[in-house]
C-alpha cells in the first residue's frame, strides 16, 4: 500500500507540475501575442493619424507632384490595379490548373515529389529574386520593357507557387466517397473535378487566390528592379506603358526631407493597408460563403 500511494503521490506531483507549465507557457504566449498586436496597432494608429487628414477627393484624384500639398496617388492606385489586374489574368488560371493536374493527374512519382518540392521553395524565396529574373528574361531577352505587362507577368510568377499549393490543399480536403459517390454513377474524371471537385473546394481556392493578391498589391522590390517609376503624371493607357504602384509612390515620398511629403507617404500608406485588409476580409467572407453553400 505504501509504494502504490506514493506512486499516486508522485502521479499528482507531476500532473501538477506539467500544469504548471503548462499555465506558464500560456501565459508567456499570451503577452508575447498581446505585445505583438499592440505594437501593431500602435504604428497604424500613428500612421492613420498621420495620414487621414490628408485623404481627400484631390488626394485620390492628383497626379504626383513636387509640391506636397497638390501632390496625390491617382497615376500609383490606377498603376496598382492595372498590374495586379495582369497579375490576376497571369496567375489564377495557370495556378488552379497545375494545382489540378498535380492533386489529381500527375502520377505519385519521383518526378511529381521534385516539382513539388521546387514549387514549395519557389513560395519561400526572396521577391527580388523574382525581379532579377523577370529583369532578365522579359525586359532583356522578351524585349517587353518596363512596363505593366512585365511587372504583372513578375508578380504572376511570384504568387503562383501560393495559388497552386493552396488549390492542391483545397482540393485535400474533399472527402474521398464524394468522387466515389461520382464514379459509381458513371462519371468520368473530368466530370467529377468539374461537377464535383472544385465547386466544393472553391471557397478555399478563392481565399488562397485573394491572400496571393493581396501579397502582390504591396511588393515593392520586384517592380524596381523590373523598372517601375518614381515619378509619372499620366494615366497608362496600354500593358506596354510605363506604370508606378502604390508602395513606390510611398518610398518616393518617404525618401523627401520635406516632412509634408511623408504625410503623404503615411495617407498612400493607410489607403495600401485599407486595400490590403479589405482583399482579406473578402477572402474569409468568400469562404464563408462557400462553406456555407457546399457542406458534406
Amino acid at each position: 500500500m505504501s509504494s502504490t500511494s506514493s506512486r499516486q503521490i508522485n502521479l499528482k506531483t507531476q500532473i501538477e507540475k506539467l500544469k504548471r507549465q503548462d499555465m506558464f507557457f500560456w501565459f508567456v504566449g499570451l503577452i508575447t501575442l498581446a505585445f505583438a498586436l499592440l505594437t501593431l496597432l500602435s504604428l497604424i494608429a500613428d500612421m492613420a493619424m498621420t495620414g487621414w487628414p490628408r485623404i481627400s477627393q484631390s488626394f485620390f484624384f492628383s497626379f504626383p507632384s513636387r509640391f506636397p500639398d497638390k501632390a496625390g496617388i491617382y497615376s500609383a492606385w490606377v498603376g496598382s490595379f492595372c498590374v495586379v489586374l495582369v497579375t490576376s489574368l497571369m496567375a489564377i488560371p495557370l495556378g488552379i490548373a497545375s494545382g489540378v493536374y498535380l492533386e489529381e493527374y500527375a502520377k505519385k512519382n519521383i518526378w511529381t515529389k521534385l516539382i513539388e518540392l521546387n514549387i514549395l521553395n519557389l513560395a519561400g524565396i526572396p521577391s527580388i529574386t523574382y525581379g532579377l529574373m523577370a529583369l532578365g528574361f522579359f525586359v532583356y531577352r522578351m524585349h517587353l520593357g518596363q512596363s505593366i505587362l512585365t511587372a504583372g507577368m513578375t508578380l504572376g510568377l511570384l504568387v503562383l507557387p501560393i495559388i497552386i499549393v493552396t488549390t492542391r490543399e483545397a482540393i485535400r480536403t474533399i472527402p474521398s466517397h464524394i468522387r466515389e459517390a461520382s464514379y459509381s454513377l458513371g462519371a468520368t474524371k473530368w466530370q467529377t473535378i468539374h461537377n464535383h471537385i472544385l465547386p466544393y473546394s472553391s471557397g478555399g481556392i478563392m481565399t488562397g487566390v485573394v491572400i496571393a493578391l493581396s501579397r502582390a498589391i504591396g511588393e515593392t522590390a520586384p517592380l524596381i528592379t523590373v523598372g517601375a517609376l518614381t515619378f509619372i503624371a499620366f494615366l497608362p493607357s496600354s500593358p506596354m506603358d510605363p506604370y508606378t504602384v502604390l508602395p513606390i509612390q510611398m518610398f518616393n515620398w518617404v525618401s523627401r526631407p520635406q516632412e509634408e511629403f511623408h504625410i503623404n507617404a503615411a495617407a498612400a500608406g493607410l489607403v495600401l493597408l485599407t486595400m490590403t485588409l479589405f482583399l482579406n476580409g473578402t477572402a474569409i467572407y468568400i469562404r464563408y460563403l462557400f462553406r456555407k453553400k457546399y457542406k458534406w
